[in-house]
């Protein structure tokens, strides 16, 4: 490829005759260009224009001109890259997630083609535009296959990193399809509504809606289903219900509990405690390691060892404190209660500690390392306030676990998040057996928890608890059932289950978090996420073969189904035809609601902005009369 850069190609297709009226073409002119292909390479072109000898016009006035075909079906009109370049460099990007360096010297090393990295990012937007385009060309034959699915769940939902750069999608949950992605100012309800419009007028109406517990979004969906007229389930994600119940009963306490460890700086004085006896062991910390393990090795030995291996022991155990997030699952604040870990983790060793002092220690340094531990530990063994709020979060935290146990939840399980077959259309008795089971076991709990309910006495937070879980159920209770979907009778019938959470669409977000996590080496996405275009997540959708095969058959000939976009757009402008758009759906007329968005903050913070709020606030008030 590297031999044609700069390789003069003269380009004079055969225009046969005038589609107008029949006759022959005269020469119009011969214009020079370039252009980068990935068949190609880079090369100098000089195309031959022609035009209707009997200067016929289109209906749009323009003459009747004939310009190399060959060339249009390989070179994006106004630039001189080819459409095989700008698929290449939106494949690497949005689907790949390659850096732009990377693309660049790929291009250059492969296929001899020099792009700049400022050229790398403005073709990676352009492929976005077309993928955009080129979903909505096809969205009828979508929105036929879904269809003959028997319909599609939409799951909705938003994400943004730091209340920036907020993203809406909106997704088929069988097919697991992005019909749908905005840019939106904030998650609001007007923000919101246009864009299910949107997506239920190219695709038809849904069979279910499945989304979370946020005002706005459950807002949007009522009006949806409202304005749609149909009786369409609308169901809250079962994971967001018992993340928001856990998350009132749990978070007052364990921020109660983490005020006080760090009121008597319980961590700092273990990791202080856990630095000093390592400097006091020295370089012989690797024998004391080893000896210390064959301690805890031993059969019966519950005494402490004496010398340096018994500081080291006192070590471990404070370490073995500061390690307590290990007894966590993993799954995060409310399934897991860090703060109550520590507790018991402190309570357990202070016990320990009591238990070697008993045995009066011989050695002075391992007692007064034994006693410096149990000092730092005993603010935790006082029984106001300490033991008053352990109580009570305990008793929440078993409320919240009989509650996840009726709903049979684990977060992050391969159940919930393994994709259906598009051919796992019918299910089995067993799993809409355990629908009901499960909604049997709710209400079971929920009288269970009425009768349990303290009237009076001394039980106020337990009543309190009660009170917040049965207030949640009443809130969202009509919204938690509803997922097994009746198939239509022509489309073969039977039932098909509608995942119980949105776990579908926070996965994609999390892994599209990921991706660009790794493609920027940035932890925090804040500017990321703000640059990154709303199109991006549809890229998500060339991963799925039945989707790729209905758009443009395979990602070889993507390149083409994006030619015969321009092919498609050039003709109807010559017979002055209505322009049609096919890349609304991502402009939308919004409504700005967000504090200080980029358009703004750009505003704001020009030089121009500041002197003159400096010029008003100095100047004098005669002077701003005489200026009014």
């Amino acid at each position: 490829m590297s031999g044609t850069s700069g390789v003069l190609i003269s380009v004079c297709d055969d225009p046969g005759l005038c589609p107008i009226c029949g006759g022959p073409w005269h020469v119009q002119k011969t214009v020079r260009h370039h252009g980068k292909t990935i068949s190609h390479g880079q090369f100098e072109i000089r195309e031959t224009v022609h035009v209707c000898a009997n200067r016929c016009q289109h209906a749009s006035g323009s003459l009747v001109t004939q310009r190399a075909f060959s060339l249009a079906e390989h070179i994006i009109p106004g630039r001189t890259i080819g459409y095989d370049v700008m698929t290449f460099v939106g494949l690497q990007r949005f689907v790949h997630h390659r850096q732009r360096e990377e693309i660049r010297s790929t291009l250059l090393d492969d296929h001899g083609i020099s792009l700049s990295s400022g050229e790398i990012s403005n073709i990676a937007k352009l492929f976005l535009r077309y993928l955009q385009a080129l979903h909505c060309k096809h969205a009828e034959r979508l929105r036929n296959v879904l269809a003959e699915d028997g319909g599609w769940p939409l799951h909705i939902d938003a994400t943004c990193e730091d209340g920036r750069g907020t993203l809406l999608v909106a997704l088929a949950g069988w097919r697991r399809w992005v019909l749908g992605a905005w840019k939106i100012p904030t998650e609001r309800s007007d923000a919101i509504l246009p864009c299910l419009y949107q997506t239920v007028q190219m695709f038809g109406a849904p069979c279910a809606v499945m989304r979370d517990l946020g005002r706005a979004v459950t807002l949007s969906a009522d009006t949806l289903v409202a304005y749609l007229g149909l009786d369409i389930p609308i169901l809250a994600c079962h994971l967001h219900f018992l993340k928001d119940i856990g998350s009132d009963l749990l978070k007052p306490g364990s921020g109660e509990l983490r005020s006080l460890f760090k009121k008597w700086k319980i961590r700092p004085q273990l990791r202080t405690l856990s630095r000093d006896l390592g400097r006091k062991i020295g370089p012989d910390i690797v024998r004391e390691r080893e000896k210390v393990y064959a301690w805890l090795q031993g059969v019966g030995n519950l005494g402490i060892p004496e010398g340096m291996t018994g500081i080291a022991t006192v070590r471990h155990f404070a370490q073995w404190i500061l390690d307590y997030p290990e007894d966590g699952s993993g799954e995060g604040f409310p399934f897991d209660r860090p703060y109550l870990d520590f507790y018991d983790r402190c309570i357990t060793v202070h016990k320990a500690m009591h238990r070697f002092l008993a045995d009066k220690p011989e050695e002075r340094q391992v007692s007064r390392t034994l006693k410096r531990l149990q000092r730092i530990l005993n603010p935790v063994l006082s029984e106001v306030p300490f033991h008053q709020i352990v109580r009570h979060l305990r008793t929440r935290a078993s409320l919240f676990d009989e509650l996840r146990d009726a709903l049979r939840l684990v977060p992050k399980s391969i159940s919930e998040s393994k994709a259906c077959s598009d051919t796992d259309i019918s299910i089995s008795d067993a799993a809409v057996k355990e629908l009901v089971d499960i909604r049997e076991n709710v209400d079971q709990l929920v009288r269970s928890l009425k009768d349990r309910r303290p009237e009076r006495g001394p039980a106020k937070d337990t009543r309190k608890a009660i009170d917040l879980i049965l207030r949640h159920v009443k809130d969202h209770g009509h919204n938690l059932w509803g997922h097994a979907i009746s198939l239509p009778t022509e489309k073969g019938g039977g039932i098909r289950l509608l995942e119980r959470t949105n776990n579908i669409l926070e996965g994609f977000f999390k892994g599209m978090k990921h991706n660009e996590r790794r493609r920027s080496g940035r932890k925090v996405l804040t500017q990321d996420f703000e640059d990154l275009p709303a199109e991006a997540a549809l890229a998500y959708n060339l991963k799925h073969e039945d989707y790729v095969a209905i758009v443009c058959g395979s990602l070889e000939k993507l390149h083409q189904a994006f030619t015969k976009i321009d092919l498609a757009k050039k003709q109807r402008t010559l017979d002055n035809k209505p322009k049609i758009d096919l890349t609304h759906n991502a402009q939308l007329p919004l409504t700005e609601s967000a504090s200080l968005p980029r358009a703004d903050r750009k505003l704001v913070r020009t030089k121009e902005m500041k002197q003159r709020i400096l010029a008003i606030a100095t100047s004098r008030r005669r002077k701003l009369k005489n200026a009014g």
